[in-house]
């Protein structure tokens, strides 16, 4: 009868139809939010070649095309456990409930409480999440590049993404322990990059270096990528990715914030690229551009937990100092430690990620810590020396978790099916070794010949 009333008068009808302010408000955050997504999802584009353009021809479509086996993993295992281990309820140390999503739409911001503060739908969250998830377990795969079997992919990914990422991702995101201490993580310095830049070390360190790497006096030889601009390519896309990233975590575009985040993003990534590139040319002699590339994304990984802390100055000094810190660390382990990271996944990841997170402690401010709600004002500012304690704690505990979690995870695999492909198989090259087709068929017809001392493939480090 109601139905009938409405039709035989179009007014009504029109009114109980017309969005309201509210409805406005939500349609124009999701659709924000789903952009963000989008943005960071194309990141994958930018490992891809990134990583492929670092490392050698014959093992290009085998390390570009795994961005594309790892992504379709994490997307499956977080939707059906790794969302709801992340922000579903439960206790200070795992979410219990929210399984595969499935949550009644009326129950959504009590099952995931800690995300209740977005009006977006649950679809848009999950999606905004998973490429998270995605970044952090890409970055792993850079510190066991050209020599890791394929079945680590489809092991480790599954893994890394049901019970290591989500568990540290409720620590600081979904309401758990150090959510409660009040540790500043805006979008994920120490969640996202700290996680996958561990998880790399702990690949090379268990790998071993590549053949060729180190020469019997322990000397390091530098092993060169085949396509500089591939990897410029890749940067600028990461780069771009990021705005999504870092300015996307607002979760809403209501309040006009997240401008301001991309500001502080893109100030720090421009003080890193110059910081890393001057930095380069003193200690090496040389203004190198993948140290250039790295310092972009050093900078870019250590803003990434201050966007929303920090003053613009500030912004430029952490970009900056992140630079500095990547070049030196990228030679400790490569020189010092002998631990042979391909692309520099953890000094890039892990290092300027733990500069990052601890940035807060000294820069955060005190109008932007009361507009955000978390946490206190940085050392610099007043704050005293409690914020720093919560950031060194959340980066401790972090580590320690990932680092173990992983070491367990992949040495069982390397007891059992094994982690590293054969000799002739490394020198062979992956494309050919594991898909049995090269990447460059015309360049390479036979998937690429080895040639110990070649100056195409090593060139002594001090040159470099």
């Amino acid at each position: 009868m109601s139905g009938m009333m409405l039709l035989a008068t179009p007014g009504l009808a029109l009114a109980a139809d017309e969005p309201t302010v509210k409805d406005a408000i939500q349609a124009v955050d999701t659709v924000w939010v789903l952009v963000a997504a989008v943005l960071v999802f194309l990141m994958q584009a930018g490992f891809a070649l990134l990583e492929a353009g670092a490392t050698r021809m014959k093992n290009a479509g085998h390390i570009a095309g795994k961005n594309v086996l790892s992504f379709a993993i994490v997307t499956l295992v977080f939707w059906a456990v790794g969302f709801a281990i992340s922000f579903g309820q439960g206790n200070n140390y795992i979410g219990m409930s929210g399984w595969f999503l499935n949550v009644a739409e009326d129950k959504v911001n009590d099952i995931f409480a800690s995300l209740s503060f977005s009006s977006v739908p649950l679809g848009a969250k999950f999606l905004f999440q998973v490429v998270f998830a995605g970044v952090s377990l890409a970055i792993m795969w850079g510190g066991i590049a050209e020599r890791a079997k394929l079945i680590v992919y489809f092991v480790f990914g599954t893994l890394f993404t049901a019970i290591i990422y989500p568990v540290i991702a409720h620590w600081v995101w979904g309401g758990g322990w150090l959510s409660t201490l009040g540790m500043q993580d805006f979008a994920g310095s120490t969640v996202v990059h700290l996680q996958g830049g561990v998880a790399a070390l702990v690949g090379a360190i268990l790998l071993g270096p590549r053949i060729g790497k180190y020469n019997k006096d322990g000397t390091a030889n530098v092993i060169l990528g085949h396509n500089t601009v591939y990897s410029v390519l890749g940067v600028i896309i990461l780069w771009f990715g990021w705005f999504g990233f870092n300015a996307g975590s607002t979760l809403m575009a209501n309040g006009v914030f997240f401008p301001y985040v991309a500001m502080t993003t893109n100030l720090a990534a421009a003080a890193g690229a110059v910081a890393a590139l001057l930095t380069a040319w003193v200690v090496l002699r040389k203004p190198d551009i993948g140290y250039m590339l790295n310092g972009v994304l050093a900078a870019l990984v250590a803003i990434t937990a201050s966007c929303a802390f920090v003053k613009p100055w500030a912004a430029v000094v952490i970009g900056a100092l992140a630079g500095i810190f990547m070049v030196i660390s990228v030679l400790f382990f490569d020189r010092i430690l002998r631990i042979d990271d391909p692309v520099g996944a953890f000094s890039v990841h892990g290092m300027a990620g733990i500069w990052g997170t601890l940035s807060t402690g000294f820069f955060a401010a005190p109008d932007l810590v009361q507009k955000l709600g978390v946490g206190q004002p940085g050392l610099f500012y007043g704050g005293g020396w409690h914020q720093l304690g919560i950031q060194f704690l959340g980066i401790a505990v972090s580590f320690a978790f990932v680092f173990v979690a992983s070491f367990l995870i992949l040495y069982a695999i390397k007891v059992t099916v094994g982690l590293r492909i054969s000799r002739e198989e490394e020198i062979i090259g992956l494309d050919v070794s594991e898909h049995g087709v090269s990447g460059y068929p015309e360049q390479l017809p036979h998937g690429g010949d080895y040639h110990p001392g070649s100056n195409m493939e090593f060139r002594p480090t001090h040159l470099a």
